[in-house]
């Protein structure tokens, strides 16, 4: 059966006391665009969805006993969202930190070749960014970082 709203094999879903605040939020801070929003008769928010170039991440509020925010339950992180993008790393931290976001990592080149920075939005969420800067063999990043790796193809 066709998808009608075209999601990739692979989402993200994050709670937020707020979600609303942080659909705003994400959107000044990070570029993501809010494609779905779905509201009951008070208003409260019930589902949302928002894309970042081909993909999708679902925003809710704290609907059941086994979702929180990080706001509610001391700050701790039991994932990161990553979001790899094609150019324009520096610019986009500079967004995130001018839109109240906490830079937790200052962008930095990495050993594998991307260029990588993280950041905490208001409720605690971690997010990281990262661009690749420069092609680099399983060797080198090996002879790099004192690390073996399994699996490299570049």
């Amino acid at each position: 059966m066709d998808d009608p709203f075209r999601r990739t094999a692979l989402g993200a879903a994050l709670f937020y006391k707020d979600p609303l605040t942080a659909l705003d939020w994400l959107e000044r801070a990070f570029g993501f665009e809010r494609v779905m929003v779905i509201t009951d008769k008070e208003g409260h928010l019930v589902h949302s969805e928002m894309r970042y170039r081909d993909s999708y991440l679902m925003v809710g509020s704290e609907w059941a006993d086994y979702t929180a925010s990080p706001a509610s339950v001391g700050g701790k992180n039991t994932q990161a969202v990553h979001v790899h993008m094609p150019d324009g790393l520096d610019e986009h931290c500079e967004r995130a930190r001018a839109a109240g976001a906490v830079i937790v990592r200052e962008p930095e080149d990495q050993f594998y070749g991307d260029r990588v920075y993280s950041a905490r939005d208001p409720e605690g969420h971690v997010w990281s960014f990262g661009q690749s800067v420069r092609k680099v063999s399983r060797e080198a990043a090996e002879l790099a970082s004192g690390l073996n790796i399994e699996g490299w193809t570049g």
